[in-house]
Parts: C-alpha cells; sequence; structure tokens
C-alpha cells in the first residue's frame, strides 16, 4: 500500500506525499507535502499520539518525555492541535483539471462547485 494519496476523515481533507501543502504551523508558509515524514505523530492521520497535521522539520520535534514520535509543539505540550490550513491552490487546480480526477468530479459535483471559486480554474461543467 502506498501513501501518495490518501483522504483524512479527522480533517476533511486529501493527505499523501503526492498532495502539495504549507506547513499547518500559522505563522509558516514553507512548502512541504502531506507524506509521513511531515505528520505530527509520524504515522497516519497522526497515530496515537499527534494530532495528525503537517508541519515543516522547523515545527516538529520529539517531545522530551516521548522522543518518539515528531510532534507539533502543541502535541508535545498537551495543547489542542492547531486549525487545519486549506489546500494549495496548486493541489486544487490539479483535482479540477486532472484526468485522473474525472470519476471523483463527476461523484462530487458539489465539493467541485466549491473547489471551482477558490482557484482560477475554468469552471467544470457537468453533462
Amino acid at each position: 500500500m502506498g501513501w501518495s494519496i490518501g483522504f483524512d476523515d479527522k480533517w476533511n481533507r486529501d493527505i499523501g506525499y503526492g498532495v502539495p501543502a504549507t506547513c499547518d504551523h500559522p505563522d509558516c508558509d514553507k512548502e512541504i507535502d502531506r507524506g509521513l515524514s511531515y505528520v505530527c505523530g509520524g504515522e497516519p492521520y497522526g497515530g496515537d499520539k499527534g494530532c495528525g497535521l503537517f508541519f515543516c522539520h522547523d515545527h516538529l520535534y520529539a517531545n522530551g518525555f516521548d522522543p518518539d514520535p515528531q510532534m507539533c509543539g502543541r502535541c508535545c505540550d498537551g495543547e489542542e492541535p492547531f486549525d487545519a490550513k486549506p489546500d494549495v491552490a496548486e493541489w486544487i487546480d490539479w483535482k479540477l483539471t486532472d484526468d485522473s480526477w474525472e470519476q471523483w468530479r463527476l461523484e462530487n459535483p458539489e465539493e467541485v462547485k466549491k473547489l471551482s471559486g477558490t482557484v482560477k480554474s475554468k469552471p467544470m461543467e457537468f453533462k
């Protein structure tokens, strides 16, 4: 099983190393992906200890009491997670235009309509 693209029901967004993103820390705009090397908790969906958000290496830490897994500062301190950042325009445009997402677009017309208003892609038309 690969982790290129998946879906996280908790945060209601696509995840995997094939999904471009920005660091979920509110003060950071570093480009990352939503792969395992950037996930708080070090495991899919955050595992048992992390929040499952994605952070650049400047915002992932080893907890002093539990050096494995990598976690964001809030999880290290036992605090509530940050808010998840929205998908980047590059990813939204890919979902709205790439042939590999055609079936998804046909099955999710309301989501397509919502996403179409967030980027400068042509609106999708359904026949």
